[in-house]
Protein backbone atom coordinates (compact mmCIF):
# COMPACT_ATOMS: atom_id res chain seq x y z
CA UNK A 1 0.00 0.00 0.00
CA UNK A 2 1.22 3.50 -0.87
CA UNK A 3 0.83 6.09 1.89
CA UNK A 4 0.34 9.71 0.84
CA UNK A 5 1.91 12.01 3.42
CA UNK A 6 0.17 15.00 4.97
CA UNK A 7 1.94 18.36 5.07
CA UNK A 8 2.58 17.81 8.78
CA UNK A 9 4.21 14.45 8.07
CA UNK A 10 6.28 15.93 5.24
CA UNK A 11 7.48 18.62 7.65
CA UNK A 12 8.64 15.93 10.09
CA UNK A 13 10.49 14.10 7.30
CA UNK A 14 12.10 17.41 6.31
CA UNK A 15 13.37 17.83 9.89
CA UNK A 16 14.81 14.32 9.81
CA UNK A 17 16.44 15.13 6.47
CA UNK A 18 18.19 18.17 7.89
CA UNK A 19 19.86 16.07 10.58
CA UNK A 20 20.75 13.55 7.89
CA UNK A 21 22.33 16.20 5.67
CA UNK A 22 24.44 17.51 8.54
CA UNK A 23 25.48 13.97 9.50
CA UNK A 24 26.69 13.43 5.93
CA UNK A 25 28.76 16.61 6.20
CA UNK A 26 30.37 15.44 9.43
CA UNK A 27 31.35 12.20 7.69
CA UNK A 28 32.63 14.09 4.63
CA UNK A 29 35.25 15.77 6.82
CA UNK A 30 36.77 12.33 7.45
CA UNK A 31 36.74 10.99 3.88
CA UNK A 32 40.47 10.95 3.16
CA UNK A 33 43.31 8.47 2.73
CA UNK A 34 44.28 6.65 5.92
CA UNK A 35 40.82 6.66 7.54
CA UNK A 36 38.96 3.40 8.18
CA UNK A 37 35.37 2.89 7.15
CA UNK A 38 34.62 2.04 10.79
CA UNK A 39 35.69 5.57 11.74
CA UNK A 40 33.22 7.06 9.24
CA UNK A 41 30.45 4.93 10.72
CA UNK A 42 31.20 6.00 14.29
CA UNK A 43 31.23 9.69 13.29
CA UNK A 44 27.78 9.36 11.71
CA UNK A 45 26.22 7.45 14.57
CA UNK A 46 27.53 9.86 17.19
CA UNK A 47 26.23 12.90 15.32
CA UNK A 48 22.80 11.39 14.65
CA UNK A 49 22.26 10.32 18.26
CA UNK A 50 23.61 13.59 19.66
CA UNK A 51 20.96 15.40 17.61
CA UNK A 52 18.02 13.32 18.77
CA UNK A 53 17.88 10.90 15.89
CA UNK A 54 18.24 7.16 15.45
CA UNK A 55 20.38 5.63 12.68
CA UNK A 56 17.76 4.07 10.40
CA UNK A 57 20.03 1.35 9.07
CA UNK A 58 21.46 -0.02 12.32
CA UNK A 59 19.58 -3.21 13.11
CA UNK A 60 17.41 -2.99 9.99
CA UNK A 61 17.09 -6.62 8.94
CA UNK A 62 20.06 -7.14 11.30
CA UNK A 63 22.38 -4.76 9.42
CA UNK A 64 25.24 -4.15 11.88
CA UNK A 65 26.11 -0.48 11.25
CA UNK A 66 24.74 3.05 10.91
CA UNK A 67 26.13 3.60 7.41
CA UNK A 68 26.31 1.50 4.29
CA UNK A 69 29.84 2.22 3.06
CA UNK A 70 30.56 0.92 -0.41
CA UNK A 71 34.06 1.29 -1.85
CA UNK A 72 35.01 1.12 -5.54
CA UNK A 73 33.28 -1.90 -7.15
CA UNK A 74 30.84 -2.27 -4.24
CA UNK A 75 27.50 -0.88 -5.40
CA UNK A 76 25.60 -0.72 -2.09
CA UNK A 77 25.24 -2.28 1.37
CA UNK A 78 28.94 -2.38 2.17
CA UNK A 79 29.58 -3.05 5.86
CA UNK A 80 31.98 -0.67 7.65
CA UNK A 81 35.09 -2.33 9.00
CA UNK A 82 38.87 -2.14 9.07
CA UNK A 83 39.31 -1.14 5.41
CA UNK A 84 41.55 1.91 5.13
CA UNK A 85 40.64 4.44 2.43
CA UNK A 86 43.39 5.12 -0.08
CA UNK A 87 44.13 7.62 -2.82
CA UNK A 88 42.10 6.85 -5.94
CA UNK A 89 39.22 5.08 -4.17
CA UNK A 90 35.62 6.15 -4.45
CA UNK A 91 33.33 5.62 -1.49
CA UNK A 92 29.52 5.70 -1.39
CA UNK A 93 28.10 6.78 1.96
CA UNK A 94 24.44 5.79 2.35
CA UNK A 95 22.71 6.94 5.52
CA UNK A 96 19.24 7.09 7.01
CA UNK A 97 17.89 8.99 10.01
CA UNK A 98 14.73 8.35 12.00
CA UNK A 99 13.50 11.43 13.85
CA UNK A 100 10.03 12.15 15.25
CA UNK A 101 8.89 8.77 13.97
CA UNK A 102 9.85 9.37 10.32
CA UNK A 103 12.79 8.26 8.20
CA UNK A 104 14.86 10.11 5.61
CA UNK A 105 17.42 8.46 3.34
CA UNK A 106 20.23 9.78 1.14
CA UNK A 107 23.58 8.79 -0.36
CA UNK A 108 26.63 10.52 -1.80
CA UNK A 109 29.69 9.06 -3.53
CA UNK A 110 33.05 10.72 -2.87
CA UNK A 111 36.35 10.54 -4.70
CA UNK A 112 39.20 9.91 -2.25
CA UNK A 113 42.05 12.17 -3.25
CA UNK A 114 42.75 12.21 -6.98
CA UNK A 115 40.85 9.65 -9.05
CA UNK A 116 41.05 8.75 -12.73
CA UNK A 117 39.12 11.05 -15.04
CA UNK A 118 36.86 8.19 -16.25
CA UNK A 119 35.88 7.52 -12.63
CA UNK A 120 35.20 11.19 -11.88
CA UNK A 121 33.04 11.34 -15.00
CA UNK A 122 31.04 8.37 -13.66
CA UNK A 123 30.40 10.21 -10.40
CA UNK A 124 29.35 13.38 -12.20
CA UNK A 125 26.99 11.52 -14.54
CA UNK A 126 25.41 9.51 -11.71
CA UNK A 127 24.76 12.63 -9.66
CA UNK A 128 23.28 14.40 -12.68
CA UNK A 129 21.05 11.40 -13.42
CA UNK A 130 19.61 11.69 -9.91
CA UNK A 131 18.36 15.18 -10.69
CA UNK A 132 17.07 14.05 -14.08
CA UNK A 133 14.97 11.47 -12.24
CA UNK A 134 13.79 13.97 -9.64
CA UNK A 135 12.54 16.27 -12.41
CA UNK A 136 10.00 13.55 -13.27
CA UNK A 137 8.67 13.12 -9.71
CA UNK A 138 5.63 15.22 -10.48
CA UNK A 139 1.94 14.64 -9.82
CA UNK A 140 0.31 12.97 -12.82
CA UNK A 141 3.46 11.42 -14.29
CA UNK A 142 4.39 7.78 -13.72
CA UNK A 143 7.14 5.77 -12.02
CA UNK A 144 8.44 4.75 -15.43
CA UNK A 145 9.12 8.39 -16.27
CA UNK A 146 11.60 8.60 -13.39
CA UNK A 147 13.39 5.43 -14.39
CA UNK A 148 13.48 6.38 -18.07
CA UNK A 149 15.05 9.76 -17.29
CA UNK A 150 17.84 8.16 -15.24
CA UNK A 151 18.45 5.31 -17.68
CA UNK A 152 18.40 7.45 -20.79
CA UNK A 153 20.87 9.97 -19.36
CA UNK A 154 23.50 7.46 -18.22
CA UNK A 155 23.21 4.99 -21.09
CA UNK A 156 23.76 7.81 -23.60
CA UNK A 157 27.12 8.28 -21.85
CA UNK A 158 28.11 4.62 -21.96
CA UNK A 159 27.25 3.60 -18.39
CA UNK A 160 24.91 0.87 -17.18
CA UNK A 161 22.02 0.78 -14.72
CA UNK A 162 21.82 -1.83 -11.96
CA UNK A 163 18.50 -3.67 -12.31
CA UNK A 164 18.34 -5.70 -9.09
CA UNK A 165 18.32 -2.69 -6.76
CA UNK A 166 15.77 0.13 -6.76
CA UNK A 167 14.61 3.19 -4.89
CA UNK A 168 11.55 3.10 -2.64
CA UNK A 169 8.95 4.97 -0.68
CA UNK A 170 9.99 6.49 2.67
CA UNK A 171 7.99 7.44 5.74
CA UNK A 172 7.22 5.79 9.06
CA UNK A 173 9.00 2.77 7.59
CA UNK A 174 12.42 3.03 5.99
CA UNK A 175 11.27 1.08 2.95
CA UNK A 176 7.71 1.59 1.77
CA UNK A 177 5.86 1.13 -1.50
CA UNK A 178 6.30 1.91 -4.31
CA UNK A 179 9.56 0.59 -5.73
CA UNK A 180 11.35 3.21 -7.84
CA UNK A 181 13.55 1.56 -10.51
CA UNK A 182 16.34 3.48 -12.24
CA UNK A 183 15.19 2.16 -15.61
CA UNK A 184 11.81 2.11 -17.31
CA UNK A 185 9.54 3.36 -20.05
CA UNK A 186 7.83 6.70 -20.30
CA UNK A 187 4.21 6.63 -19.28
CA UNK A 188 4.43 3.21 -17.64
CA UNK A 189 4.01 2.14 -14.02
CA UNK A 190 1.92 3.57 -11.22
CA UNK A 191 0.73 7.16 -11.45
CA UNK A 192 2.54 9.61 -9.18
CA UNK A 193 0.39 11.57 -6.76
CA UNK A 194 1.13 14.59 -4.64
CA UNK A 195 2.21 13.53 -1.16
CA UNK A 196 4.18 10.45 -2.23
CA UNK A 197 7.60 10.53 -0.58
CA UNK A 198 10.23 8.64 -2.56
CA UNK A 199 13.89 7.77 -2.23
CA UNK A 200 15.29 8.12 -5.74
CA UNK A 201 18.74 6.54 -5.91
CA UNK A 202 20.58 5.84 -9.16
CA UNK A 203 23.18 3.05 -8.89
CA UNK A 204 25.29 3.31 -12.02
CA UNK A 205 28.19 1.12 -13.18
CA UNK A 206 31.28 1.94 -15.20
CA UNK A 207 31.20 -1.55 -16.74
CA UNK A 208 28.53 -4.22 -17.01
CA UNK A 209 25.17 -3.84 -15.27
CA UNK A 210 25.30 -7.21 -13.49
CA UNK A 211 25.99 -7.52 -9.78
CA UNK A 212 26.52 -10.23 -7.18
CA UNK A 213 26.15 -10.55 -3.41
CA UNK A 214 29.11 -11.39 -1.21
CA UNK A 215 29.00 -14.15 1.40
CA UNK A 216 28.27 -11.67 4.20
CA UNK A 217 24.70 -11.51 2.88
CA UNK A 218 24.84 -7.73 2.41
CA UNK A 219 27.64 -6.45 0.20
CA UNK A 220 26.61 -6.04 -3.46
CA UNK A 221 29.42 -5.57 -6.00
CA UNK A 222 29.75 -5.44 -9.76
CA UNK A 223 30.50 -8.78 -11.41
CA UNK A 224 33.34 -7.29 -13.48
CA UNK A 225 34.75 -5.41 -10.45
CA UNK A 226 34.59 -2.06 -12.22
CA UNK A 227 33.58 0.97 -10.19
CA UNK A 228 30.00 1.87 -9.32
CA UNK A 229 28.51 5.16 -8.08
CA UNK A 230 25.40 5.91 -6.02
CA UNK A 231 23.60 9.16 -5.22
CA UNK A 232 20.23 9.45 -3.45
CA UNK A 233 17.70 12.03 -2.31
CA UNK A 234 14.39 11.74 -0.47
CA UNK A 235 11.81 13.77 -2.39
CA UNK A 236 8.11 14.51 -2.23
CA UNK A 237 5.95 14.41 -5.35
CA UNK A 238 4.38 17.81 -5.98
CA UNK A 239 2.32 19.43 -8.69
CA UNK A 240 4.60 21.06 -11.22
CA UNK A 241 7.95 20.37 -9.54
CA UNK A 242 9.20 17.83 -7.00
CA UNK A 243 10.45 19.01 -3.61
CA UNK A 244 13.79 17.62 -2.45
CA UNK A 245 13.61 16.98 1.30
CA UNK A 246 17.18 15.81 1.88
CA UNK A 247 20.10 18.08 1.07
CA UNK A 248 23.67 17.96 -0.20
CA UNK A 249 24.21 21.61 0.78
CA UNK A 250 26.03 20.79 4.00
CA UNK A 251 28.25 18.25 2.22
CA UNK A 252 29.10 20.70 -0.52
CA UNK A 253 29.86 23.48 1.93
CA UNK A 254 32.59 21.41 3.58
CA UNK A 255 33.87 19.89 0.31
CA UNK A 256 33.91 23.10 -1.73
CA UNK A 257 37.21 23.58 -3.56
CA UNK A 258 38.44 20.14 -2.52
CA UNK A 259 38.87 16.91 -4.46
CA UNK A 260 35.77 15.55 -2.66
CA UNK A 261 33.46 17.91 -4.52
CA UNK A 262 31.34 16.26 -7.23
CA UNK A 263 30.15 19.10 -9.41
CA UNK A 264 27.19 18.97 -11.78
CA UNK A 265 26.87 21.74 -14.34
Amino acid sequence: MIYLKTEEEISLIRESAQVLGKAHAEVALWVKPGVTTNKLDSVAEEYIRDNGGIPSFKGFNKFPASLCISVNEVVVHGIPGSYVLKEGDIVSIDCGVKLNGFHSDSAYTYPVGEVKSEVMNLLTATKKSLYKGIEQAVDGLRIGDIGFAVQNYVEERGYTVVRELVGHGVGKDLHESPEVPNYGKRGKGIKLREGMVLAIEPMINLGVKTVMQERDGWTIRTTDRKYSAHFEHTVVVRKGKAEILTTFDYIEKVTANTSLMVEVM
